[in-house]
This record gives C-alpha cells, structure tokens and sequence, in this order.
C-alpha cells in the first residue's frame, strides 16, 4: 500500500514536470516562430529597398542624358545608395532610406528645369516604377510593424516574458517616420 501511494505522487510529480516542461519548450519555439517572421519581414524590407535602389541608377542615367553638369546631386543619390545596401538594421535602413528619399528629391527638382525630360517615355516608366517600388515599401514596412507587434507583445506577456528574458530574445525595433515626414511641405504658387 505504501508503495502504491509512493508510486502515485511520484507520477504525479513527473507529470507536474513534464506539463511544465512541455510548457516551456512550446513558449520557446513559438517564440523562435515570432522572431523568425520578423527577421523574414525586415528582409522583405531589405528586398523591396534593394529593388528601388537598383531602379535609380537607370533613372539618373536618364537624368544625365539632359542635365550632366548635376554632379553633386548625382554622387549624393551614389552614397545614399551605398549606405541602403550596407544597412543591416532598422535604424541603419531608416537612416539611409531618409538619405536617399532626400537625394531623389533633388534629383527631381532638377528634373524641373528640364521639360523635355519630363516627357521621356523611360523617364516616366523609370517614375512609376519607382512609384510602384514606394507603394511596396510601405506595404512591406506595415506587415513589419505588424509582426514585430506581435512578436513583441508575446516577449512581455506571461510566462513568456520568463523564457524570453532566459534565452535573449530582444523586442524588434519599429518602422517609424522619418522625422522630415512629420512637417507637412509648404506648397507656394507664387
């Protein structure tokens, strides 16, 4: 009888352990899984700017063809570009990003001066493309947001937060606007 009883608290016991250990594992590879789908997320990023880095060279090309003497202009869109294909987190991308946004906004003033560039048929596919390549940036940064939400609210819940702070799992950085998008750009008709 005595035995029974030992034999009875011991599987109790083993099951107690067992439940919490299964508990923690699955805590574990779920948190993997969210880590994960925010690494391939930020990647997707990373592609997407790639895909309009790799437009603007074509564009300024264009550019040149009618405006060569914009040298400045076009080393700047250079070293943005460079510094967006070397940016390996958030902050580096958004950072560089804002650089090259800055740089193709004054390659596009000096399109301006230039009416018969404007009319180019490649130029003007060059645009939409670059416009499509925006609109698939911010997609790609929304789904980013959004998983990295997630993934950041599972780290500080319970008991997640344990093993999260157990095996370093780090919350994500956000994609957030740059700080020029937050003034609103004069427009003057004069």
């Amino acid at each position: 009888m005595k035995n029974k009883k030992g034999l009875i608290i011991a599987l109790v016991v083993i099951a107690v352990i067992a439940i919490f250990a299964g508990s923690i594992v699955s805590s574990y590879n779920s948190l993997v899984d969210e880590r994960e789908t925010v690494t391939n997320a930020q990647a997707n990023i990373q592609t997407m700017l790639q895909r309009r880095a790799d437009l603007i060279p074509n564009l300024v090309n264009t550019v040149k063809g009618y405006a060569a003497h914009e040298e400045e202009v076009y080393t700047a869109i250079a070293d943005a570009r460079s510094k967006l294909s070397g940016a390996t987190t958030v902050d580096e991308m958004e950072k560089a990003n804002s650089e090259l946004d800055s740089a193709i906004s004054r390659l596009l003033v000096v399109v301006e001066n230039y009416p018969e560039l404007k009319a180019d048929t490649q130029f003007i596919n060059l645009q939409d493309e670059l416009a499509g390549s925006e609109n698939r940036i911010s997609v790609a940064r929304k789904d980013y947001n959004d998983v990295a939400k997630a993934y950041n609210t599972h780290i500080k819940k319970f008991p997640a937060n344990i093993i999260a702070s157990m095996f370093n799992f780090e919350q994500a950085e956000y994609f957030e606007a740059s700080s020029e998008a937050q003034t609103a750009p004069s427009v003057n008709f004069d």
